[in-house]
């Protein structure tokens, strides 16, 4: 009955109990073989870790030069706005020195054409108004001519100089033109929308 009982209940696995190191043939324990793997995985480890040292400074290298790369072409890129700047610039000097001069000038034929104009009419006025009138259009006639004059043979720095002299001079007549030109050049640009 005793057999029938060992076949009923499961099977259990036996334990054995951990190897011991044995000595080899040729009088090695086997503990040489481990220490030889731990030797061999400690190696590979140290290989790994050089390995990894010297990707990161290959990846330093890289960085610095890829950043280098990139601010010699950002240095260039602004030399070349730089440049581009100043060219526009030079272009817009250019252009406002040819207006103003296209602005000077037609002020001093538009001054010059209604002095003809006042003075073409001193006969009319004398006719009309008296003598006394027709001279003082006449006077008014001369300054303008005199004043167009002026203005065609002067050049911008010496306009300037002027103005600022007539400035310093009377500050009250150049605060009351600026009002009227400012007046005038607002109802300009405000249009019709009044």
């Amino acid at each position: 009955m005793a057999d029938n009982t060992a076949s009923s209940s499961p099977a259990q696995p036996r334990k054995t109990a951990a190897a011991k190191p044995t000595t080899g043939t040729n009088g090695t324990s086997s503990a040489a073989p481990r220490a030889e793997a731990r030797t061999r995985f400690n190696a590979a480890i140290d290989e790994a870790k050089a390995g990894v040292a010297a990707l990161k400074t290959e990846a330093v290298q890289r960085t610095s030069a890829y950043r280098a790369k990139a601010s010699a072409k950002v240095e260039e890129g602004a030399a070349d706005w730089v440049g581009e700047a100043k060219a526009i610039g030079k272009d817009a000097k250019v252009r406002g020195a040819k207006l103003a001069q296209d602005g000077k000038s037609r002020a001093s034929d538009g001054l010059a054409a209604l002095g003809k104009t006042v003075s073409d009419n001193a006969g009319l006025i004398d006719d009309k108004l008296g003598a006394q009138y027709g001279d003082y259009a006449r006077t008014a006639a001369r300054t303008m001519q005199e004043a167009a004059a002026k203005l065609d043979s002067k050049d911008f720095g010496e306009l300037g100089d002027d103005a600022r002299e007539f400035v310093r001079n009377s500050p009250g007549a150049a605060i009351g033109i600026a009002a009227v030109a400012g007046f005038f050049i607002a109802k300009m640009f405000r249009g019709s929308n009044d």
